[in-house]
């Protein structure tokens, strides 16, 4: 695989640092700046809401641009936002500063996802793409925890600090490590970008999306309470569970890049519904701490294993215009977080219990099953009437 795909991945890995870990200094945060538990979830909920921004109008706005020279830019915000935050004298300098890092993220890994399609044979564009999402997941087993102890010893502006050195070293990467060559000779322009979503297989890779990653976000948004008023856990035993978490991610990422260039369409039915029969038996077992371990693991692996498959669906639809289709089912991932975390918290206030995210995701991931199924089938039957239609045989996505 190029050496570029690591740069790709290293700034994956500072956009993810920058997205999580925020979430275990938030005490700390709140009380540097005086402010309450609500107004401090907005350094988490702005910044969600800032990638989804990103992720459609950044991306719109520079589908003529060069894409390397888009990445080089998109870096530079990253690096500008978190120098904001770690320097930030105030919660509205804190929390715009946030919002400047994310709304490169979106864009970041939409158009990172069309340049390492791009360095590889066709074959292997689901591989490249994890690999670059490697460095997200890579966040998660390890950056999260350490960014956490590092903000907890020496106060949370040192762990904004290191993440704006990671961003750039990633940005000098970036620059000496992914060609130009893999961009198109000509720009595309806005309009031919646009005119990939009459594709009807584009929209539905999208609501695959934010049914597959919001069925495993609202379980995921409140694991901490499943963990500990379910499982019986200590709340010191959290980070190090959600570490497991984040292996599991790590290995569903890479395996998964892997399954989707053999077989896309088949591979994404198989793991989703695998990822809806994780939730719900891990609902059933939350109360077995051995058994929770199990499922947490498989959780993130199934959970994160379509990654690669989705990303790559939507670009192979969106065909000779990628860049806007990526970057909106990146928004996707986000709009499924957002849509999980509502309708688990409202099962939650319903009274229905802690173990009740966990049975909304499976029941929202079986509905992403049911769309893939739809979709899948309606390829195949479009392949099938192209053959017909010119006596040539075509691949199956």
């Amino acid at each position: 695989m190029p050496i570029g795909l690591i740069a790709l991945a290293l700034g994956g890995f500072g956009i993810g640092l920058t997205e999580f870990v925020i979430a275990g200094l938030l005490p700390e945060v709140a009380a540097d700046f005086h402010v309450d538990e609500a107004a401090a979830g907005w350094l988490i909920s702005g910044y969600a809401l800032a990638v989804v921004v990103g992720a459609l109008g950044l991306t719109a706005t520079v589908t003529r641009l060069p894409r390397k020279t888009v990445l080089l830019g998109l870096m530079v915000l990253f690096i500008v936002g978190n120098a904001v935050s770690a320097l930030a004298p105030s919660y509205t300098v804190m929390l715009t500063g946030r919002v400047l890092a994310a709304l490169c993220h979106g864009a970041f890994f939409g158009i990172g996802s069309v340049v390492a399609a791009g360095m590889v044979a066709p074959e292997k564009r689901a591989r490249a793409i994890a690999i670059m999402f490697t460095g997200l997941t890579a966040a998660n087993v390890l950056g999260v925890p350490f960014g956490t102890l590092l903000g907890q010893a020496l106060g949370w502006r040192s762990t904004f600090l290191a993440i704006t050195v990671i961003g750039v070293v990633a940005l000098a990467g970036v620059a000496l490590l992914v060609p130009r060559a893999t961009e198109a000779p000509h720009s595309d322009g806005l309009l031919r970008e646009l005119r990939a979503f009459r594709s009807g297989q584009v929209w539905l890779s999208i609501v695959v999306t934010i049914l597959g990653f919001g069925g495993m976000f609202g379980a995921f948004t409140y694991m901490a309470y499943t963990l500990t008023e379910v499982s019986g856990f200590a709340s010191s035993a959290v980070p190090w569970l959600l570490i497991l978490f984040g292996v599991g991610l790590f290995a569903g990422n890479a395996l998964g890049g892997r399954f989707a260039d053999r077989a896309l369409d088949t591979s994404l039915v198989v793991i989703l519904f695998a990822l809806a029969v994780v939730l719900a038996v891990f609902a059933l077992v939350a109360g077995n701490p051995v058994a929770t371990v199990v499922a947490l693991v498989l959780l993130g692996f199934f959970g994160f294993a379509t990654v690669p498959g989705l990303q790559t669906r939507v670009m192979t639809y969106a065909d000779r215009a990628p860049t806007l289709a990526s970057g909106a089912n990146i928004a996707a991932f986000n709009l499924g977080n957002a849509l999980g975390a509502w309708i688990g918290g409202l099962a939650i206030t319903a009274g229905l219990g802690y173990t009740s995210p966990l049975w909304v995701g499976a029941v929202i991931t079986a509905g992403a099953v049911v769309v893939m199924a739809v979709a899948a089938a309606l390829a195949r039957r479009s392949s099938l009437k192209i053959e017909e239609d010119t006596g040539r045989p075509l691949p199956v996505a």
